[in-house]
């Protein structure tokens, strides 16, 4: 072998050996998740990265999510064979196990004390317990509104719909984006847009996934969706003069905002304090939008601005209601009613009720019905993991199954009536077979400043930088 040869052969063994040194030198990382930002947090950090090495995902929050694989059209040429998600339950031996390195926490609404006890089972396991913040941020080429919360259940939808009405007032076309939801075939949602109820029956999603894009629909703004967000960004951006992030949960906004705007819940005054990441977006808002503040105490609302004026000084606080109407308030006076709440609000939100029972309490219901003894199924679960819950019933649909079991426990239900109080009209998926009434809420000013007031400021301001 000629000495050129020996030495090409010299050199591609040390650079084999180098090779295996990096692969074993490679930080092991586990993603706890949700089937929302942990997907996004991998997809555009991780990837691409080959000085790291994920291993997998968990999952918790949502049921029927764990169980199945990130597949691989999406995980990226460094994981060919996709990644596997686990339960979350598992977290301790799948650390021991596969050698995790360090856990990275990507789901929201949190308590502090919830986050901290994740924490604690990490480190006892022998691995680093990490949080990712903007570095995952999207920049988008187009101005961007983020409407994100300090719990599940403040009343983001609605402030996006208030956003939505007011740039199209402005006569500007702008389009939602979604906080994801993927909790179908991943590959096949990778990314999504909705313009009309059919959509969203091909695509075959579910009650919480509807209860999100339904009312946008409904108002004739198209939601994009999916799962990789800089594509799902991409095609948002082909058909918009004005992003708005309609945010999950109490999660940080995944593209840049150009007006950042949070939601406090007036009913649940210091929860901007104890949440992750909510008392982020509570410190990095620009506005803080006080909702519910029509129904709840003088100090629960001071309290709150109180908390914006020390952690946040330079937001502008804003006070506005979240107005409910009723369809057919003759189905509820003086009725036995069974109410039907918002299911993530009522679940890991951690709300005991909502506008239903609210409704219910405005219109002199008889009686507000418990729906425990009549739960069918994986209904009974739910209650039994949420003790909190009140008399209401949560819209719980994430699959077929669930479906018909929330059908069946309001069949059961010993009532007069049923009021309707999710934010899609229930009614078009499930049949039911007592009269009801259906409960919307919107988002309205009380005083000035409004939030009208805000998005005209922030107008006048990318007008003058030529950005629309």
């Amino acid at each position: 072998m000629p000495l050129t040869d020996r030495d090409n052969a010299v050199c591609d063994i040390e650079n084999d050996i180098e090779m295996a040194r990096a692969q074993m030198n490679k930080e092991r990382i586990l993603i706890l998740g949700a089937a929302g930002r942990d997907f996004h947090d991998f997809n555009v950090f991780f990837r691409d990265r080959a000085e790291y090495e994920v291993v997998g995902f968990t999952a918790a929050q949502i049921p029927e999510i764990a169980c199945r694989l990130y597949p691989p059209e999406l995980a990226g040429s460094l994981y060919p064979q996709g990644l596997p998600i686990w339960p979350e339950a598992d977290l301790e031996r799948i650390i021991r196990e596969l050698k995790i390195d360090r856990c990275l926490l990507a789901y929201s609404d949190l308590s502090h004390g919830q986050v901290m006890n994740l924490a604690s089972r990490v480190l006892s396991s022998g691995a680093d317990f990490s949080l990712m913040g903007e570095r995952t941020m999207l920049e988008s080429i187009r101005p961007a509104i983020a409407v994100c919360a300090v719990r599940t259940g403040a009343g983001k939808s609605q402030t996006t719909r208030y956003v939505m009405k007011r740039l199209k007032a402005a006569g500007l076309k702008a389009v939602v984006i979604r906080h994801p939801m993927p909790y179908g075939n991943l590959a096949k949602e990778a990314v999504q847009r909705f313009s009309s109820f059919s959509d969203l029956d091909q695509a075959k999603v579910t009650i919480e996934e509807r209860e999100e894009y339904e009312p946008h629909i409904a108002n004739g703004d198209p939601v994009f969706a999916g799962v990789d967000y800089q594509r799902v960004l991409s095609g948002a951006e082909t058909e918009a003069e004005v992003i708005v992030w309609d945010g999950g949960n109490n999660d940080l906004p995944f593209i840049r905002p150009d007006l950042w705007i949070t939601v406090a819940d007036a009913l649940r005054p210091g929860h901007e304090l104890t949440y992750y990441p909510g008392q982020v977006n509570f410190r990095k808002a620009q506005v803080i939008v006080i909702n519910k503040s029509n129904s709840a105490s003088a100090d629960a609302v001071k309290a709150i601005s109180d908390h914006a004026r020390q952690m946040n000084p330079k937001a502008v606080v804003i006070k506005a209601a979240s107005e409910i109407s009723v369809d057919r308030p003759d189905l509820i006076s003086g009725q036995r009613v069974l109410v039907i709440e918002d299911g993530p609000s009522i679940t890991h939100g951690g709300l005991t009720s909502g506008a239903g029972r609210a409704a219910a309490e405005l219109y002199q219901a008889a009686v507000v019905v418990d729906p425990r003894p009549y739960a069918a199924g994986s209904l009974s679960d739910v209650f039994a993991k949420y003790p909190h819950i009140g008399d209401v019933l949560p819209a719980m649909g994430y699959y077929p199954e669930q479906i018909r079991d929330l059908e069946r426990t309001v069949d059961r239900a010993d009532c007069d009536s049923v009021i309707v109080a999710t934010p899609i009209d229930l009614r078009r998926i499930i049949k039911l077979e007592k009269p009801s009434a259906r409960v919307t809420y919107e988002l309205s000013d009380l005083e000035p400043p409004t939030l009208s007031d805000e998005i005209d400021r922030f107008l006048a301001r990318i007008r003058k930088e030529g950005r629309i």
